[in-house]
């Protein structure tokens, strides 16, 4: 989600005092790409319930959450990873990076959302969606499918989140591929989609704050983010338009784990026990954009974004598993061979 770097900052230097407790209080260490929306109102809220715990939250992208608890495994400095792609998690659960835990809530989301061994749950829907400036392109003119990021009215005027750093922009290009693989038995097809993307593109843009200010100056007129984000613009005023691929969403199973060797196991379990429960969940939804996963939740208690998403939400139907376990591949070879180098037709 949309970042702040001085309250990224911040955590960052409460991390490094995580020991300290100054005032008395259990500190809480959380990485998580969520953004200060969601993270703030969740660090109040929590800390009103749990009083003796002061939650300290370090907000980057989820590939990057992932890179810093892999170079601390000597040394956690994190008790919880909250949010990002259950892939993402798959690979950090693979190399003993997570830690088991069972919530109190588990039996409310899907199974699909429950990893083996307990290592990770869903949380929330993330939801990729098709972006546009609304005073650049007319509503005839918007991308209706992924395709349609290739028209010629579009040809360098993409700007995408720089995928190499983003959960949600691998899933994305891994749902791609996949379905090149179940179309053709090899990913090359969807290289050469990928490879026609990149010659559109104007900009790998850093973070999503930027992503955002780039489009709406107008230094861009297309995009791929997901939903919240998109929600969270259009609260604010911002002329963005946007809609659900015709062809299927790759929905993203936005996940919660304890951080193996979490210093303060304690104080993470109960932010675990907290963080997906229906109170939680619904006021996520309602005040910060977020699609529960919990199925217990019944649709006409979301709120009326929430409807309207499920409504016209299309699942895309590909091989998730390949994806996961090809992704980190797939985007090494994207970004030796794709990037930058992109041309129509041809993956060089």
């Amino acid at each position: 989600m949309i970042r702040a770097g001085t309250r990224a900052l911040a955590a960052l230097l409460a991390a490094g005092l995580a020991g300290c407790g100054g005032d008395g209080r259990t500190p809480l260490t959380v990485y998580s790409p969520h953004g200060r929306d969601l993270l703030q109102l969740f660090e109040a809220e929590f800390e009103r319930r749990q009083p003796s715990i002061d939650l300290r939250y370090l907000d980057m992208g989820s590939q990057e959450v992932y890179d810093r608890v892999r170079s601390e495994r000597a040394n956690p400095q994190a008790d919880v990873w909250f949010g990002g792609p259950d892939a993402i998690f798959a690979r950090a659960a693979a190399e003993g990076l997570l830690a088991p835990y069972r919530p109190e809530w588990a039996e409310a989301v899907p199974a699909g959302s429950r990893a083996a061994g307990d290592l990770y749950f869903g949380t929330f829907r993330t939801l990729p969606v098709l972006v546009w400036n609304s005073k650049r392109v007319s509503d005839a003119e918007a991308p209706r499918d992924w395709d349609d990021l290739l028209a010629a009215r579009f040809s360098g005027r993409v700007l995408l989140r720089d995928p190499m750093a983003s959960g949600v922009m691998r899933t994305v290009f891994a749902h791609r591929l996949a379905r090149a693989v179940a179309e053709q038995g090899t990913p090359d097809s969807g290289f050469a989609w990928l490879a026609r993307l990149d010659a559109a593109t104007k900009e790998y843009v850093a973070n999503p704050a930027l992503l955002f200010e780039k489009l709406v100056r107008g230094e861009g007129e297309v995009t791929v983010w997901e939903l919240t984000d998109v929600l969270l613009q259009r609260a604010a005023g911002s002329p963005v338009g946007f809609g659900f691929p015709a062809s299927g969403t790759p929905v993203i199973d936005d996940s919660v784990a304890l951080v193996a060797g979490a210093p303060r196991r304690a104080a993470a379990v109960a932010f675990l026990d907290w963080v997906g429960s229906a109170e939680a969940q619904t006021l996520a939804a309602e005040r910060a954009f977020r699609l529960p996963a919990r199925l217990d939740l019944a649709p006409e208690h979301l709120p009326e974004w929430a409807r309207a998403a499920l409504d016209h939400l299309v699942v895309a139907d590909y091989d998730e598993a390949l994806a996961a376990a090809q992704g980190p591949a797939w985007m090494a070879r994207w970004d030796a061979q794709v990037r930058g180098l992109g041309a129509p037709g041809e993956a060089r």
